[in-house]
């Protein structure tokens, strides 16, 4: 238990971090209940986690070379743990933005870096590849584990317990600190170059809002965008002001680096092939995964009429599979090269994704469902159990605290984009599908296909097919024209949802092209330590 204990603690740090993020997803409604607020408020808080964990993820990884892994570790748990409190006592929505989104994401962008370099400080050749393998399967089980706890804590009890849950785990985590040894570093401590901080923090925090923003806004035609500069959408203006600010940042470190001063990001830790190769492996596996995530669970609240504690639980075999893969993972690196473990494992993602494909009907079959997810996890395990290691082995000590920061900042535009860019084909296919089923529908008049059509095109969102009929009812139309706009309707769910897989295979596939420069070479078999 001594060699493994500092593992315990960095996965449970690991797994609350994840399953967080979840959670609030499956109890938005009972939150707006509570706290009298919107749904639409509520989002906002959500995407703020995101904006906050983005933004600051980088200096967080700075922080943690500047005082120390351990140090970053600890102060990021006390602030986080101060987070979920707050969360706990939200008698507002002022409070649990502050709570959940500022300071629970400030602690999450100190910690995750820091957890990244501890694992290279506390363990060594095959017992760090076990170390990360276990850690991505961690994670990955949060994230399927998270609406079932989330489900079962809002529906039976209250959303209020998750977080007070929450402060509990990371007080047994803050005592059981003193079994973590700290990260070594090499050379002078740097210093934090706060310029760059701004830059960069504001650079993605900009990127990261426009993009999730784009769902809402539209990507270039407007759709409830607060201003349409030259007739577009703000959500392009807000990406590319991101990237000017991204542009200054790189030629800022350029700066600093020529006139002999610490940067906040070495540039040259981009020429590293194996490096760049693992980030961007990272931001395509969180991609898909979260694009599944979020196209899943439409299928099964809004098309079944499942609950979120039985979402949860049909999602399961993703968490499972994702766990044991991961651990199997760090076993294979002895048969096959990391690079081929990968290029295995988004190969089975693209194979589940597509057989999710073939689930998506208007009754679920529960085996072909559960075979799909399974596969899903053990695609994903397999790539999990090898990122973490890849990232952290490419630079030496004194850069892995920038390595992880970078790592989990891949990970964050990663889950942004999978949800804002399938989001948007799904929604994108559902509002054209629909108007073309009830614009060729001899049981749908003219005049209200040309009413469907305005509606649809000001405002659309994935709704219950109930909700079509209640809108129907409203509008006086009669009973067999509102069995026809149902009918339509619930055709046109399946066929976007179907779309916004296909989409993510697609996108399955591109990540392949990422893995190139993966390490290509077998480890030879060592004995595990004792």
């Amino acid at each position: 238990m001594k060699k493994w204990g500092p593992l315990v603690i960095l996965a449970a740090a690991s797994f609350l971090m994840t399953l967080d993020q979840a959670v609030m997803n499956v109890s938005i409604s009972q939150l707006v209940i509570d706290l009298h607020t919107s749904v639409t408020t509520i989002q906002a808080v959500i995407t703020l986690y995101s904006l906050v964990m983005a933004m600051f993820m980088v200096i967080g990884g700075k922080i943690g070379d500047l005082i120390g892994r351990r140090r970053a570790f600890i102060i990021g748990l006390v602030i986080y743990g101060f987070g979920s409190a707050t969360t706990a006592l939200a008698s507002n929505v002022v409070v649990l933005g502050l709570g959940w989104s500022v300071l629970e994401g400030l602690g999450a962008a100190l910690v995750l870096p820091a957890l990244a370099a501890l694992i290279a400080g506390n363990y060594e050749n095959r017992d760090r590849i076990t170390a990360y393998s276990i850690i991505g399967g961690v994670a990955g089980a949060a994230i399927a584990v998270g609406p079932i706890v989330g489900g079962w804590a809002t529906t039976q009890l209250s959303w209020r317990v998750v977080f007070v849950g929450e402060v509990v785990v990371v007080l047994a985590i803050l005592a059981s600190s003193r079994l973590l040894k700290d990260s070594p570093s090499d050379g002078a401590k740097p210093k934090l170059d706060v310029v760059g901080g701004v830059l960069v923090g504001l650079g993605l925090g900009a990127v990261v809002f426009g993009i999730l923003q784009a769902g809402t806004w539209g990507w270039l035609q407007p759709n409830n965008s607060p201003i349409t500069p030259f007739g577009f959408s703000l959500s392009p203006f807000v990406i590319a002001a991101g990237g000017l600010l991204l542009w200054a940042f790189v030629g800022w470190q350029r700066h600093r680096m020529t006139a002999g001063k610490d940067p906040l990001v070495h540039l040259k830790l981009f020429s590293i092939s194996t490096l760049r190769s693992g980030l961007e492996t990272a931001l395509g596996q969180m991609l898909i995964l979260m694009a599944v995530f979020f196209t899943i669970p439409l299928y099964l609240q809004l098309v079944l009429g499942l609950n979120a504690l039985q979402t949860g639980t049909r999602m399961l075999p993703v968490s499972i599979a994702m766990f044991l893969a991961s651990l199997a993972g760090a076993r294979l690196t002895t048969v096959l090269s990391i690079r081929t473990i990968v290029q295995l494992g988004m190969g089975v993602v693209v194979l589940a994704t597509l057989l999710l494909v073939g689930t998506i009907q208007p009754t679920l079959d529960g085996a072909m469902f559960a075979t799909s997810m399974g596969l899903l996890g053990i695609g994903m395990g397999l790539v999990a159990s090898q990122l973490g290691n890849v990232v952290q082995s490419s630079v030496n000590a004194s850069e892995r605290g920038e390595a992880g920061g970078l790592q989990y900042t891949a990970q964050q535009l990663g889950a942004a984009l999978g949800v804002a860019l399938i989001g948007a084909i799904v929604l994108s296919g559902l509002v054209s599908n629909f108007t073309a089923q009830v614009s060729s529908d001899p049981r749908i008049s003219t005049e209200v296909a040309q009413q469907v059509g305005i509606a649809v095109s000001g405002h659309a969102s994935f709704v219950p097919a109930s909700a079509i009929t209640e809108a129907g009812k409203k509008a006086n139309l009669p009973p067999e024209t509102i069995q026809a706009l149902v009918d339509a309707y619930s055709e046109a769910q399946l066929r976007s949802l179907k779309v916004g897989l296909l989409g993510t295979a697609a996108i399955g596939l591109g990540s392949i092209v990422f893995t190139s420069k993966l390490p290509k070479k077998k480890l030879s078999p060592q004995p595990v330590s004792a």
